[in-house]
C-alpha cells in the first residue's frame, strides 16, 4: 500500500521554496508514495507544473483566516466594537494580552482555527513545508492526522522575524525539522538549541538533465545585445537585492562597459525598481523581464550569473546557474560557501554595493577568469548534487 505524503505550502508562486517542492516531489517514486499538497491559496506560476499524480487541496475558507492573521490585533478589537460584537472584541483583547505574555501566537491561532475541522485522512507523513510561517507549522501540527510530521526551514532565521519561543513550543512536537543548509542548522540551534536531536540537513535538489532539456523550450533573449549579460533570477524584493544590483550597473556604465543586466521574477518592490531604474537613468540597460517558470534559457545565453541577495536559505538559482557552467558572483548568504568554491568556481562577495560592483567589474574585464570558472564547474560535472542520494536521505528521514 502506498505511503500518503502530505505537504502543506501558502501557495505555488514562482519562489525558491516552491520550486524546491516541485523538484523534491517530482522525484519522489509515484510507485511507493501518494502526494497530496495542501494550499492556503490556489496561486502561482507554479501550479501548471505540478505533476499530474498529485493531489491538490486548498483549505477552507483561508480568505476569512487570512484578514485575521495579517491584521493587527488593535485593529480587529476596534472593528469588533464598532460591529458591536462585544463578546469577539474581549476574546480578541484577552488572547492580544496573552500572546504578549507568553511571546507567541499558538494561544491566538487555536482561537481562529476553533471551528476548523481536524483533516482526518490517514496520512503517513505531513510536512510544514512552507518554511517558519507560524500558521502553517500550527496547522500541521494541530489539523491534521498523520503518523509522521515534519517541520521544513527554507529561510535564514535570523533575518526573517522569526520567534524561537513559538518553535521551542511547537517545532518540539514534530518527529523532524528539515533545514536546506549546514550554515541554517547552525543558526537554527542557536535559536532553538532544544530540537538538536530532531534537526537534519536536506539540501535542495535539481535535476541538471531536466534543467538543461528544458533550457532548449524556453524564449530567451530577444534582444541583439552584443555586449556582457547579467541575469539575475528572483522576486522583486528588498532581500534579493535587485535595488543593490541597479546601483552596480549605473556605476558600470559610467565607465563604459558594454553590459545589460536581465532580471526575472516579480515582486512588491516593482514599482520602487522601476522609479530606481529611472532616478539612475538605466532604462535600456536594466531589463525587468517578469516572471518565467522555465527561466533556463536565459541561464543558458548568459555570460555571467549574479545573486545579490541580502538572505536565502540555499539558493536554487545558483544551482540551475551552475547547471549551465555560469561564472557566478552571489553574497555570502547561507548556504552560498556550500554551493561556489570562492575564486576557483565564482566569487563570493560581503553583502554591499562596492564588493558587487568590484567583483562584477573584475568578470567583465577578465574573460580569462570567466573562461576559469566555467572549465571549473564543467569539471565538477554540472552536478550540484547528487538528486537519488538526496532523495533517498529524505525518504529515509520519512521511514
Amino acid at each position: 500500500m502506498k505511503k500518503k505524503l502530505l505537504f502543506m505550502v501558502i501557495n505555488m508562486n514562482v519562489g525558491g521554496t516552491e520550486k524546491a517542492l516541485i523538484n523534491l516531489i517530482s522525484e519522489i517514486p509515484k510507485a511507493d508514495y501518494e502526494i497530496t499538497i495542501l494550499m492556503l491559496e490556489k496561486y502561482g506560476g507554479f501550479l501548471e507544473s505540478i505533476p499530474e499524480s498529485v493531489n491538490i487541496r486548498y483549505l477552507f475558507k483561508y480568505e476569512y483566516l487570512k484578514d485575521l492573521i495579517n491584521t493587527p490585533p488593535k485593529q480587529l478589537i476596534m472593528a469588533a466594537f464598532k460591529q458591536k460584537k462585544l463578546v469577539k472584541a474581549m476574546e480578541i483583547t484577552f488572547l492580544e494580552l496573552i500572546t504578549k505574555l507568553q511571546g507567541d501566537k499558538t494561544l491566538y491561532y487555536r482561537y481562529l482555527l476553533r471551528k476548523t475541522p481536524v483533516i482526518e485522512e490517514d496520512f503517513y507523513l505531513a510536512v510544514a513545508y512552507a518554511g517558519p510561517m507560524e500558521f502553517i507549522s500550527y496547522f500541521v501540527m494541530k489539523k491534521i492526522k498523520a503518523k509522521k510530521k515534519m517541520q521544513w526551514i527554507h529561510f535564514d532565521v535570523t533575518k526573517i522575524g522569526f520567534n524561537p519561543k513559538f518553535a521551542s513550543k511547537v517545532y518540539r512536537k514534530f518527529n523532524k525539522v528539515i533545514i536546506v543548509s549546514d550554515e541554517g542548522k547552525k543558526k537554527l540551534l542557536e535559536l532553538v538549541p532544544t530540537i538538536k536531536e530532531k534537526a537534519r540537513v536536506s539540501k535542495n535538489i535539481i535535476s541538471v538533465q531536466n534543467v538543461v532539456k528544458q533550457s532548449y523550450l524556453g524564449q530567451g533573449f530577444k534582444d541583439e545585445f552584443d555586449g556582457i549579460r547579467i541575469l539575475t533570477v528572483g522576486r522583486l524584493s528588498k532581500e534579493k537585492g535587485q535595488d543593490l544590483a541597479i546601483r552596480v550597473l549605473a556605476k558600470l556604465l559610467s565607465e563604459g562597459h558594454n553590459v545589460k543586466w536581465y532580471c526575472i521574477g516579480e515582486g512588491n518592490s516593482r514599482s520602487e525598481y522601476e522609479a530606481m531604474i529611472n532616478k539612475y537613468c538605466v532604462k535600456d540597460h536594466f531589463i525587468l523581464l517578469g516572471t518565467d517558470p522555465n527561466p533556463y534559457t536565459y541561464f543558458s545565453q548568459c555570460d555571467i550569473y549574479v545573486q545579490p541577495s541580502r538572505y536565502e536559505g540555499y539558493c536554487i538559482t545558483l544551482m540551475e546557474a551552475k547547471c549551465f557552467n555560469k561564472p557566478i558572483v552571489a553574497t555570502n548568504v547561507n548556504g552560498v560557501n556550500e554551493q561556489i568554491k570562492n575564486g576557483k568556481t565564482g566569487l563570493i562577495v560581503d553583502i554591499n554595493e562596492k564588493k558587487l560592483y568590484e567583483s562584477i567589474k573584475k568578470l567583465i574585464e577578465d574573460s580569462k577568469l570567466r573562461s576559469k570558472f566555467a572549465n571549473n564547474l564543467n569539471l565538477e560535472g554540472r552536478t550540484p548534487n547528487n538528486v537519488e542520494s538526496e532523495v533517498n536521505k529524505i525518504l529515509d528521514d520519512i521511514v
